[in-house]
């Protein structure tokens, strides 16, 4: 992955993938379960559904509260913009035509299992991050390929917990 001089207004992305012997189905049923991410990350503290809604769909709503030891703690309305079962699930932070950052979990069945990938995207909306950026914009593109890597190592453990998960079944 290219990180090099990435910026934030450049909306730099980041990927982990990995193969999951379950089928879609089950995985499906991890990842679109919102209330099992905060069990899965160190960040995220706690998701709600917004609205009455208890499942995902399509312009649903979700608040999610996070804490991390250099930006604080926070919370954030996010809005589910993609959601297709057992294939895509992808939801924009902050306002929905102008997301802080977005995130899809992205299912492929195959080799009777499942390729499963988690991806975000900065921006192009502003975010926490893009404080820190204003307050120290001489040392951007650091900040912005910390924070990518930081969410790699999230991603890439949580997917972990979704395979364990999901192949105990």
């Amino acid at each position: 992955m290219e990180w090099t001089g990435a910026r934030y207004a450049d909306m730099p992305t980041v990927e982990v993938t990995t193969w999951i012997d379950a089928p879609p189905e089950r995985v499906w049923r991890l990842v679109s379960d919102i209330g099992l991410m905060p069990g899965l990350s160190e960040e995220l503290q706690s998701v709600e559904w917004l609205d009455g809604v208890s499942q995902p769909a399509v312009g649903a709503r979700f608040l999610g509260r996070s804490k991390h030891p250099a930006l604080g703690e926070w919370s954030a309305e996010s809005y589910v913009v993609e959601h297709d079962p057992c294939r895509v699930f992808t939801w924009a932070v902050g306002d929905p035509g102008r997301p802080g950052a977005t995130w899809r979990f992205t299912l492929r069945g195959e080799r009777a299992g499942t390729t499963l990938s988690q991806w975000v995207r900065l921006g192009p909306g502003r975010s926490g991050l893009s404080i820190a950026i204003d307050q120290m914009p001489d040392k951007e593109q650091k900040i912005v390929f910390v924070r990518l890597r930081e969410f790699e190592k999230s991603m890439t453990r949580t997917l972990a917990q979704i395979k364990t998960l999901a192949e105990q079944v």
